[in-house]
């Protein structure tokens, strides 16, 4: 992968510029400017890949090198993996078009051949041809240079039970996180101040320049929808078009997102819980939500006993499960993972799907962002006080695994924040939100409150849909609305609250599991690289 040196002093201190306010006419200029100079430079290469099948083969790949600390333009210097799947569209050429899977912490370079593909998927392959679709690593993950780590075993398996049963076990995730927050700050204590949304968001304008182009258009999901807000926020100027799929919301940056979260993946969950019940001919697992929940739960006490298939514990198991809550594809192999264990004792189906953890690249820079963007909690107490109640109102399933999740932060080197905050600048473009009403990961609230702070902004609902970030899955209702977007920057008309719906496909919302076998199985859950969360 090759390296693009920005030697324009005038690119990267425009490009760090603190805030919307702080922009002016002529930083503009001598953005527009500097970026032609520094397009000059860039040197495109080949991408690291897996064989000659290998989407990356037909994408290109550079590293941008850009300042560790926007305040001090001329000192460290970090490096962003990039990539580009061109465009073949010359007459209709449209620009670059950014795209980012969430997280944080989630890699993004093989995203931009990725992007293309499922938009050919979906029927507007004439649309991504348009773009120089660009994909990247944020800074501090995968192919970015230096990529945090933390602990590379962290996350291996068999790992203590989510749920502490007294207060030495409570205490025993507590040490294993302070732990983990030491040993970041060990590795990379240097870094982890410049891990804020807005820096990465600073490192996008960087590639910008680096590319040339006086605007781009973006693609974010989940997370990847408060990057692209904070960059609309930061460089209003330069958004062609946004595509913002899941949005968080920006009132709940981060410890009451979570919070949030752990009621929106109970629904989900028990949704699916029902669903099993439904086709109970086929798993076997109860006939009633509560009898499959039931069912669950005892395979979840046994893991505790004696881990399935000698890898899966009671937290093991929540983790794998937990997808069927972010995505209905994964209703039916999960279910017949579920049943084969349950009903003949084979773990097959499960350790397939087992992350066996290892490299935690995405883990660390999950926790570095968030730690970095807001205030969190420094008192145990809260965090227990808040997870107990929620456990005790019957927000069961999540509630205790999100909190582990998190809770490195509250033992960080430094306290964040304050929360960066969102706006929607006059003569920003119209963005195109898009939510779906049952979405675990990233709750409704966040699509309406996302469209209140950018006024400018058209928010289509998905009504019904349990699947996170779930455009270019197959909704045409939703897949036509982006790629007119995208292809022509149309938007639905506005209304009060949201201004368009489309209903949830019912054989993508509600499969159909029946004569499926379980190859078939795995290739219903969707997209074929992950949204979201690590």
């Amino acid at each position: 992968m090759k390296k693009i040196v920005l030697v324009t002093t005038a690119a990267v201190v425009a490009a760090g510029g603190g805030t919307v306010a702080a922009v002016s006419a002529s930083a503009d200029a001598g953005r527009a400017g500097a970026a032609t100079v520094a397009a000059q430079s860039i040197d495109w290469g080949k991408c690291e890949v897996s064989g000659p099948n290998d989407p990356m083969n037909k994408a290109q790949c550079a590293e941008v090198e850009v300042p560790l600390d926007y305040s001090r333009p001329n000192g460290r210097k970090i490096s962003i993996a990039v990539s580009r799947f061109k465009h073949t569209d010359e007459k209709n050429y449209q620009g670059v078009l950014f795209v980012n899977p969430g997280g944080p912490g989630g890699s993004g370079l093989r995203y931009a051949p990725a992007l293309a593909r499922w938009m050919g998927g979906v029927g507007h392959a004439d649309v991504a041809a348009k773009y120089d679709i660009i994909g990247f690593d944020p800074r501090g993950v995968g192919s970015s240079k230096p990529a945090l780590t933390c602990d590379p075993n962290v996350n291996d398996p068999i790992r203590p039970d989510y749920v502490p049963r007294s207060a030495k076990q409570e205490r025993a995730w507590i040490a294993k996180s302070k732990k983990y927050a030491q040993d970041c700050a060990k590795n990379f204590g240097w870094m982890l101040p410049h891990m804020r949304t807005t820096d990465a968001a600073r490192d996008v304008d960087s590639i910008r320049a680096a590319l040339g182009q006086q605007k781009i258009s973006w693609y974010g999901f989940s997370y990847g929808t408060y990057f692209g807000a904070t960059y609309a926020t930061l460089f209003p100027g330069r958004v062609q078009r946004m595509v913002l799929d899941g949005n968080v919301n920006p009132k709940t940056v981060w410890y009451d997102a979570q919070l949030e979260q752990d009621k929106a993946f109970e629904h989900n969950i028990r949704a699916w819980f029902a669903w099993m019940a439904k086709y109970d001919s086929i798993y076997h697992l109860g006939t009633s939500e509560k009898a499959v929940r039931a069912t669950y739960y005892k395979a979840l006490d046994g893991a505790r006993k004696s881990p399935i298939g000698g890898k899966i514990g009671p937290a093991e198991l929540t983790d794998i499960v937990l997808s069927a809550g972010y995505n209905t594809g994964y209703y039916i192999p999960f279910a017949q993972a579920l049943s084969a264990w349950v009903n003949a004792k084979d773990p097959s189906g499960l350790l397939d799907w087992l992350n066996t953890g290892g490299q935690d690249n995405d883990f660390a820079v999950y926790n570095a962002v968030q730690a970095a963007d807001a205030r969190w909690p420094r008192n145990w107490s809260k965090w227990h006080h808040d997870a107990a109640e929620l456990y005790r109102q019957g927000y069961k399933f999540e509630t205790w695994g999100n909190v582990w999740f998190n809770a490195p932060v509250a033992f960080w080197p430094f306290q964040g924040g304050p929360a960066f905050k969102l706006k929607g600048a006059k003569g920003l473009p119209g963005m195109l939100l898009v939510q779906s009403t049952e979405d675990g990961a990233t709750p409704v609230v966040g699509g309406l409150e996302m469209h209140k702070v950018f006024p400018s902004s058209r928010l289509v609902f998905e009504v019904g849909g349990k699947t996170h970030a779930n455009t270019l899955n197959g909704n045409a209702c939703l897949d036509d609305k982006v790629a007119a977007y995208l292809d022509t920057g149309a938007l639905p008309a506005s209304h009060r609250g949201p201004d368009a719906y489309c209903k949830a496909v019912p054989a993508l919302n509600d499969p159909d599991p029946t004569g499926m076998t379980m190859k078939a199985a795995r290739a219903t859950t969707g997209k074929d690289l992950p949204v979201g969360r690590p």
